[in-house]
Formats: C-alpha cells, structure tokens, sequence
C-alpha cells in the first residue's frame, strides 16, 4: 500500500513538470499500436512534436511506462504493446497445461480484461516449484503468449492467510491462523460480512511488521462437518472441483462398451476385494490357485486383477489432465478428494461384487520357493466374487467369523461376513496357502520392517467423532500388501523386458547424515551402530531385534523411519531401499494414482494391448503418447510433490480430529510419551492416540532446567529430574485446539492455567515475547534468565 502512494506521488510530481499537451499515457500506446513503422523514442517524440525538455519528459514518460508493464522495448529499439504484464513482476502459479505451469500475475488491474497466463519455463533444478507458489519472474513474450523466467521464489509467509475470526479487546476482531506452526495472530483491517468464529480466507495488507487481513472469503463454521478436510483442502490449495468438461468426458467414459470378445475372460474364477471396512473405493482384486503344471510341483498361479483405468482415461483428454494435475488422490476421514470424477472413481473403475467391470490382470506363477517364474499382463473383464472386510477375511481363515463371547450378542451378518464364510475354501484358504510361498521370497530378501501404528478416525452419520484408535495389523493386511508388492516388481520387469519407459518408485538408502544423526541418537540408549557397515534394510531389522520389547522400541523405530530418504516417482531406476527390490513400480492403484496410470498405459503399448474406444469423441490411443513419453522425468518430479502435499494435508486433518476429540477431556490425566525436547520444553503424545503437545519449560517447577542438547533431555539443575525422548509419564492436558489441530501438556502436578487458545499466542505490537531462540539452556518457570 505504500508503495503505491509513493508511486502515484511519483508519477504526479513528474506529471507536473510535463509542458501542456504532452502526450498521455493512452496516447503513446494508441501511437505504438497504430504505427507502421517500427516505434521508437524518436518516432514518438517526432509524432507529438517534442523537443527539448519534452524529450526528457518523454523518456521518463517510457520508462514508467515500461516498469508497469504496458510497453517493451523490442528489436531496433522500437517499443511495443505489452499487455499489462511487467518485465519483473509477482506471478502465482495457478495451474498446469500438460507438464507446463502456468502462472497469472498477482496483482491485475486491468479492468476489462482476463488476467494473461504465462508459461513457466524452469531452468536448472526442475519441479522446484508447483501450483500455489508464487514467485519473482522475468516476463517475455514468445510467439502468441508470454513466458516467464522464475527469478526466485517467494516466501510463503505473504500468501492468502486462512483462519478462524476471533474478537479481542474493545471488539477489534483477530485473525487466528489455522497452522499451529504460526504463533502470530494478524489484526483484521476489513472484515466484509465475517463475524467471530467464522473460518476465512483473507489477503495480507500492508507490510512487516504491520500486516494486517483483508477477508475475501467466508467458508463458514469451522466445526462443522468437513470443515476440518476444507481447511486442509485451502491450506495446501488441493484441486477439489471438477469443471464441467471434465464431468462431462467422464460420463462419456463411462458408458464406454467393455469389449469383452476382445479381453480374457476371468469371470469364472472367484476373485475377491479385500479392503478396509471403510474403503471408498475398490481398485485390486486377488485370486490364487495350487500350479497343475507338474513341472511347477507345490507352486501356486496367482492373478492380481486391477481396474483398468487406462481404458477410460486417455492421454490427452481433459480427463487426463486434471489427473496429472491432481497427482493423486487425498483421503481425509470425512471424505475424499478423488483423482478422477466419481462416475469413474466410484463406478466404472470401482470393481463391484457381482458385476462385469474392465481390469488389467498380472498373472504371476511361483514356485514352491516363492520365487516369481514367470509372468504375463492381459486386458480382462472379471466378476468380483465379493467385497470383503479385512477383519472379515481374517476371521474366516481365524475360524472365529461367528464367534462371540458369551455375554455378548454375535455380530451382525453383513455381507461381507458371509460371503467370508462362503468363499473359504474356494478363495480364502487358496489366497493364503499362496501367500505363504510370497512371505518365503520376502523373509528372504529381508525389506525393512517397521511396525508403526496408523490412526483411524471414526465419524457418525453427522460427522460427529466417535472415536479415535489405532488400526489394528492384521495378517490379512500383509497378505494384500505382499500380492501388490509382487504385481508392482513384475509391472516393473514386464516395461524393462520390452524396454519401455517405465514411472518407477524410487527409494534410495540413507544419507550419511542421517545415518550419523541415528548412530548419536542410539547412543543416548547404549546402543552402537556402525557406520562403516554396508547399510542395508535387514541392518535396520537387527537393530530392531536387539531393542527387543524394550520400552524405547516404538520411539527407536519412528527415528529408524526419520533416517530414511522419502521416496519418490522417476523414470530413472535407482531401486526401492526399504522393499529390498532392484526395480519396482506402481502398478496397483491407478483410479488414485497418476504414476500407476502411467505404467499401465505403457504396458498396453510394450505388449499390444490397445483397444480403442467405440466413440469418436474419446481419443483411440490408451498407450502412452509420445508427449507422456518425453515428459516422464517432469510428470514425476510433480505427482511427488502433489504425493507430498497429500500427506501432510492428510496428517495435519488427523491431528485436528485428535484435538476435537481430547477437547471434551481437557483438565484429565493422559498417558503420553515424549517424542521431541528442544530448550524451550518438550513435546508429548498421547498414547494410542497421538497428537503431538508441548509442556512448555516454565511449567516444570520454579527450578532451573538444563538442555542437554546431545541427550536430547531437559535435566533439573536442583532436583535431577529428566526429560528425555522416549520417556512414558502421566500429563494434564491443558488445551486442545481443533482449529490447528495443537494440544497443550503439563505435569499432573502443576498448577492448572485456564484453557485459552489465545494465552501463549503473540499478537503485533505485544509487549509479550517468546524465549529467544539463542537461550538454549537455562528455562525456569518465573522467566529467569531471559535476555
């Protein structure tokens, strides 16, 4: 905002000084784009009769003109239309054109006229950026549009701010952020129609450190049902609306024939789903049979039947596009923000009990090894024998499906537990009797195997939280996990065999700093690691093993997992380090995953599989094109980033779900355990449950604490009290706050403070701070020692 008066003062002042009749701004541009000849400074001084001091004025006049990015300067020094568009401007990347970003400026005042769209053109390291980033470019055009140099990318901290609405003192209302890692509530200059406790979306104003938020969208009670996925939804700027186009190309889609004389027939065999109880959508299907070929004695044939996406979603139509755009799909406990339109994710794609529905088979033989002797992929229609429960199928091999305890009613017979109990023998028993030769080929190469909970978030028909709890690890869960692993590594070695491009799944071993950073952390335990060893996943495994049942186990593990690289997409193989597999692929999930798409478009064109559509307004070609081709590296550089984006929204919606739910148990004792300890305090998470919470260091006693940064421990200087990672104890939870999804602990002993979202938040202008971020390690609850 001030610089923008300073501009307009600017321009005034140099308005002044300009004789009567020089040229307006209007004027010069109409001259520039009506001339027939190349329109230079000179031209243009020799058309409104300038001279002198005008010339002078003139230049000015230009130049300002260029900086706002109406004119530029071209070839023989002649200027021409620009567009509004500025040589250096701010754009915000708003979308992606195939594997192009395109970005619109962020500031657009041309009234009239549609904001242009540039092409991102990245040079150097590729896929730094993606949508929602904004960043300082060099603008240029290029033949009818305009491209744009990214110069550097901007800080996060100027973006649209999202949060709840809050009133303080004299009725001024504050902008609480929903990102609990913001500890700086922003004054509200221009509210709209928000009132207290709406959940907003507002623009900062102004500049550091006087910021204050504009609202420019009210998405309503941030309780209510969903609001919690929408929040994530906004935070990370998720595609979640299908434009018309798109729905209208998935409904032609749909209704595509499944040209069964041209695929195998698999509806004779009872194939099986077997899925989370809540699963929205159902992609793989699994049957298995004892080998008859005598060569191949106690093997077993395995077919990992997959819905055959490629054959609606064709490269090059709209529908292809908004899924690599989407990267994948996101699943928040209330809902999902799917990859594709439901009339596919839900419907056509979704492979339904009792109906016909298009899949692509991997056909897998093992031997009575385990080993993998052969494969083949083929366009199928199959016929899904039924739709089963984990905990379902598990009970049916268990022998307890209709066991109940005897002061207990049975379960109810669902469906699913039914068909359970009728598909035993011919589909269940040989599943597992196979799966045991797959256990044999992978207790052999010895992947990494961290037993990690996952938390399940379970909602009433209102979206009320009816509780929160660890999903239960059942074999059935390996089994399902073990058919995939195998049917991703033969789509991996089926592409390289034809040596077709292939979308692999990389996993790379540890850095050395990681691995330095675990070796320290071991020793606070007593437990050594080499780090001249060749590090492999089974070394994990032994660490593990001598942990044994210990107490730290859990907390061993997740620091295991830390030291691990993230894995990622590429069409270079570098192998999966934690799965212990030289090459491996995603195959499995393609209705929610672009990669798995890409692999299987290119499976129907190394081994001919193609079969064009019936409609002349869907593309023929299901194979990859060569557009896909030559963009394998840039397509999966994005859907790596989009897989991120994913998890963290996916983690953060757990989080404010936990926090809703202990909000009724604020002022309880909870068993926690410590996950993190830095100088300013420690972080806990409530057992069974998780979400982190701090105990801030000022709450442990009136007594000094020293940091000891190695020991990752906060230790009593008077008392010897220690707080160290790992430690399990008993905590008051003091606050929970849903909106960001942050909880608050102390000791059961301290003096209870009155719950306040506000209290330990710093507003502008406060003279209340925080510990500065230099004092690491001297804390006291009366605030000693504070510089």
């Amino acid at each position: 905002m001030a610089s923008t008066e300073k501009k307009k003062k600017t321009d005034s002042a140099r308005t002044k000084v300009r004789p009567a009749g020089f040229p307006t701004r209007e004027q010069v541009m109409d001259f520039i784009a009506t001339s027939d000849q190349p329109a230079g400074k000179r031209e243009i001084a020799k058309a409104f009769g300038l001279k002198g001091q005008e010339k002078i004025a003139l230049k000015a006049l230009l130049k300002d003109m260029a900086d706002e990015g109406l004119i530029d300067i071209g070839p023989a020094r002649a200027f021409h239309k620009m567009g509004g568009v500025p040589k250096v401007t701010v754009l915000r990347i708003v979308d992606v054109d195939d594997t192009t970003l395109i970005a619109t400026p962020e500031r657009w005042e041309a009234e009239g006229q549609p904001a242009p769209r540039l092409r991102i053109v990245e040079r150097g390291k590729r896929g730094a950026l993606t949508i929602g980033d904004r960043i300082l470019a060099r603008t240029e055009e290029a033949g009818r549009g305009w491209v744009a140099h990214p110069m550097k990318k901007l800080a996060k901290a100027s973006e649209e701010l999202l949060g709840v609405v809050e009133e303080g003192d004299g009725g001024k209302l504050w902008l609480r952020p929903v990102d609990k890692r913001i500890r700086r509530d922003t004054p509200i200059s221009d509210a709209g129609a928000a009132k207290k406790g709406d959940l907003v979306l507002a623009e900062p104003v102004g500049r550091p450190p006087r910021i204050t938020a504009r609202v420019t969208d009210i998405l309503g009670d941030p309780f209510a049902p969903r609001s919690f996925s929408l929040i994530a939804i906004h935070k990370h700027g998720i595609p979640h609306v299908f434009s018309e186009r798109v729905e209208e190309e998935a409904v032609a889609a749909s209704s595509l024939a499944l040209h069964e004389d041209k695929r195998e027939d698999l509806r004779h065999l009872p194939i099986v789903a077997i899925d989370p109880v809540d699963a929205r959508d159902h992609d793989d299907a699994v049957w298995a049979a004892p080998d008859d070929d005598p060569a191949n004695s106690g093997g077993y044939k395995a077919i990992v039947a997959i819905a055959d996406v490629s054959y609606y979603v064709r490269p090059g139509s709209a529908l292809d596009r908004e899924a690599r755009k989407r990267g994948n799909s996101v699943y928040f406990p209330d809902l999902v923000v799917p990859m594709l339109p439901h009339q596919l994710s839900s419907d056509m794609c979704s492979l339904r009990a009792g109906e016909d529905r298009a899949a692509m088979a991997c056909h897998l033989v093992l031997d009575a090894s385990g080993k993998v002797k052969n494969w083949r992929f083929s366009r199928a229609v199959i016929r899904v024998a039924a739709v089963l429960a984990y905990e379902d199928a598990q009970a049916a091999i268990d022998g307890t499906l209709d066991i109940a305890a005897d002061d207990a009613p049975a379960r109810p017979p669902t469906p699913s537990r039914l068909r359970a109990g009728e598909l035993l023998e011919t589909a269940l028993k040989p599943l597992w009797a196979c799966w045991a030769l797959l256990r044999k080929a992978r207790d052999k190469r010895e992947p990494l195997a961290l037993d990690l909970p996952e938390r399940r978030v379970v909602l009433d028909d209102y979206g009320k939280i009816v509780s929160v709890a660890v999903r239960e690890r059942l074999d059935a869960h390996m089994l399902i996990e073990d058919y995939m692993i195998a049917a991703n590594v033969a789509a991996a070695k089926a592409l390289e065999a034809k040596k077709a491009p292939v979308m692999y799944r990389v996993h790379e071993p540890p850095s050395r700093d990681k691995l330095v950073a675990l070796k320290d952390y071991l020793a606070t335990f007593g437990i050594e690691f080499a780090l001249g060893q060749v590090v492999r996943p089974a070394t994990f495994n032994r660490l593990i093993e001598r942990v044994g049942e210990a107490e730290e186990k859990p907390q061993i593990m997740e620091q295991i997992l830390r030291s691990q690289t993230q894995a990622y997409y590429a069409p270079s193989n570098l192998g999966h380090f934690g799965l212990a597999l030289g090459s491996y692929a995603h195959f499995t999930s393609p209705i929610r995953r672009y990669a798995d798409l890409l692999v299987h478009r290119a499976l129907v064109g190394a081994y001919g599989l193609e079969l064009p559509a019936p409609k002349g307004d869907i593309p023929d070609r299901s194979s990859l094109s060569g557009e896909d081709m030559e963009n394998m590296g840039r397509v999966g550089e994005m859907i790596s980033q989009h897989e991120r984006r994913a998890m963290e929204a996916e983690r953060e919606t757990i989080d404010r779900y936990v926090a809703a739910f202990l909000a009724a148990h604020v002022g309880d004792l909870v068993e926690a355990r410590i996950t993190g300890v830095q100088s300013f305090g420690f972080f806990a998470t409530v057992e069974g449950l998780g979400g982190d919470g701090l105990v801030p260091v000022s709450t442990l006693g009136d007594e000094r604490f020293f940091y000891d940064e190695v020991g990752r421990a906060l230790e009593g200087v008077e008392s010897g009290d220690r707080y160290t990672v790992g430690q399990r104890l008993a905590l008051r939870l003091a606050e929970a706050d849903p909106i960001n999804g942050s909880l608050r602990f102390e000791l059961p002993d301290a003096p209870p403070q009155r719950p306040s979202f506000k209290k330990d938040r710093v507003r502008p202008g406060s003279a209340r701070r925080g510990r500065p971020a230099n004092v690491r390690h001297i804390g006291s609850k009366r605030g000693k020692h504070r510089r």
